[in-house]
């Protein structure tokens, strides 16, 4: 058994300096097929850990639940880190930011007006033991103590840049030793200001989060924290990126001279992210600093290792620089294959407000608009239904996040969040029916835990609209919507809001995109796999199609579609195509 600690100046594994070179990998990000090749790119580029997030949403869609099948399996995931050689790092927060839906937390948590947020309130503290319960005991019998990987636990997640609650952060570290945690536990914030104090406690291990300037915070963490070794918990060697922006990049040279600068100055490094997956289905998160920015389903981030699991020039520029410090392996990895590309027609589609039926059952609620939440729906979209007896200007509280509005069936315009848009016109009296999408949470700041859905008042010429039918779209079911759907014209596109189908051949499973030029925004799915969202704004031009999705022979794709295409068909591309890079 071996055993990890905190020295005066070092890292120590077994009683001998260990300097930690860590990558980020978000197992919940990636196929879980595809895990141990992403660790192994890892340690092929001279990394001797792996870190990861935990996202108590995930593992937790109900209260009670704790969920480790399938792409959730984190015993198996760092059982593949031991396999590789490498050490782990756990992060479970339980707020994780992470450009994730709602930083990790559930939504379910928040439908309790009183509970609190990253606080010691006394119930948010209950379901936070309860999810710690359920995850801790994989982490504790993988420890380095008991012949496992894990060396270091994480106590919350950039908490200064949010609170300093005391008594909150102490909880955690309690339950964590209780739960038999004996690897050391440590914090990350940014060095700014306060909040490396703010976001920790005097006998736990600090850590620094930033991309630039490393002699400068490195010299700010040590102030406060004047023994033991210095480390960069998060090395933001790219960004993230929100619709209607540019995708962002950082020049590999200079992110190499910045890791370079990390290793020259005898600190340990998590290269944030290593590589960074996919926000597949509805689990993007957003920002909100006075505009509602929602993420991509791309997370490539412009990490070393990109969003489909191969070298960049990063990847190799940061090996070269690993390697004038440590010794590296010999083997590389190989470069992006080209797969096969071809056309796919979809040949018929169901129109989704005649399909409701299929997709779940309304609520009847009386009284204001009510939440999504109301409607039990947490992700995707949900839709409201109610009886106008006249015509007029439609006004909301606010938006959360985008709402198409319909009259008897006919679109009659939309209403956006981010553009702050919340009165409409309806031209007459009929069934008014709402599909509101959930765009993302927001995963950072005050506005997480925030309901979804029309705010209420909702008012029609001044009139408070009173009388709600409310039903969650379960997006699970739209399979059964194939029986349902009618045979498209060969020479038109798709009418929206609408589910298109199509069956088409795969040879040999691999790595794909799905290119979804002139169509307009909805999400994509691959025999039943919610690939993400795409949106004609972009930036993001493909969604990703992990090979181990496929399988030889028949496969089936199917394209929920908002607002309607000049096109039926798509395309099975070699490459991705994130959009223009930020210059």
């Amino acid at each position: 058994m071996g055993h990890f600690e905190i020295g005066t100046e070092d890292f120590l594994l077994d009683g001998a300096p260990f300097r930690i070179l860590s990558g980020a990998i978000h197992y919940f990000r990636v196929h879980p097929d595809q895990w141990a090749d992403r660790i192994h790119k890892a340690r092929l580029m001279g990394l001797n850990t792996i870190e990861t997030y935990v996202p108590w949403n995930e593992h937790s869609p109900e209260p009670g639940t704790f969920l480790t099948n399938g792409g959730l399996d984190l015993a198996r995931f760092l059982d593949l880190v031991q396999a590789e050689g490498m050490q782990a790092i756990v992060r479970p927060g339980p707020y994780i930011c992470a450009e994730w839906d709602n930083g990790g937390l559930p939504a379910w948590l928040f439908t309790d007006p009183s509970i609190g947020v990253r606080s010691s309130e006394p119930g948010f503290l209950a379901a936070v033991d309860g999810f710690l319960a359920g995850l801790l005991p994989i982490v504790v019998e993988r420890q380095v103590s008991r012949g496992g990987p894990v060396i270091l636990l994480q106590i919350e997640n950039e908490y200064g840049a949010y609170g300093s609650d005391k008594a909150y952060l102490q909880h955690l570290v309690d339950f964590a030793l209780n739960a038999g945690v004996d690897v050391p536990l440590f914090t990350c914030d940014q060095p700014f200001g306060s909040m490396i104090e703010d976001g920790s406690l005097p006998f736990l291990h600090k850590t620094g989060t930033f991309g630039s300037r490393t002699a400068e915070r490195l010299a700010f963490l040590r102030e406060r924290q004047p023994t033991g070794p210095l480390m960069c918990a998060e090395f933001w060697n790219g960004w993230f990126d929100n619709w209607g922006t540019h995708h962002h990049t950082t020049d590999a040279a200079a992110s190499a001279a910045e890791l370079d600068a990390l290793l020259s100055a005898g600190a340990s490094v998590n290269v944030y992210m290593f590589h960074g997956g996919t926000n597949f289905g509805f689990t993007n998160g957003a920002n909100d600093k006075g505009i509602y920015e929602p993420t991509i389903t791309s997370y490539d981030y412009d990490a070393p290792l990109s969003e489909d699991g191969y070298p960049t020039d990063k990847y190799f520029a940061f090996r070269d620089v690993i390697a004038k410090h440590f010794p590296v392996p010999e083997e590389l990895p190989s470069r992006r294959r080209p797969a096969a590309e071809a056309g796919v027609a979809v040949t018929s589609a169901a129109g989704l407000l005649g399909s409701l039926d299929l997709l779940g059952g309304p609520r009847t609620l009386a009284g204001p608009a009510p939440t999504t939440e109301d409607a039990g729906q947490y992700r995707g979209f949900t839709l409201y239904s109610t009886e106008v007896d006249r015509g007029g200007v439609l006004t909301v509280a606010e938006v959360r996040d985008r709402a198409q509005f319909f009259l008897a069936g006919s679109p009659v315009g939309v209403l956006s969040r981010e553009l702050g848009e919340r009165a409409i016109t309806i031209p007459s009296g009929g069934l008014l029916q709402v599909l509101v999408e959930d765009q993302g949470r927001v995963n950072y700041g005050r506005r997480i835990g925030e309901f979804k859905g029309l705010m209420a008042p909702v008012k029609l010429n001044g009139g408070e609209l009173l009388d709600w039918d409310i039903q969650a779209v379960d997006v699970g079911k739209l399979g059964s919507l194939r029986a349902a759907a009618t045979d498209l014209a060969a020479d038109a596109g798709v009418p929206g809001p609408s589910v298109a189908f199509a069956d088409f051949e795969v040879d040999e499973p691999a790595d794909r995109y799905l290119r979804l030029d002139g169509w307009t925004k909805g999400n994509a799915f691959v025999n039943g796999f919610n690939l993400g969202r795409y949106w004609s704004r972009g930036p993001q031009r493909t969604l990703y199609v992990p090979g181990p999705l496929l399988q030889p022979g028949r496969n089936e794709l199917a394209i929920l579609e908002l607002h309607g295409s000049t096109t039926r068909t798509v395309q099975f591309v070699a490459a991705p195509d994130l959009g223009p890079d930020e210059k």
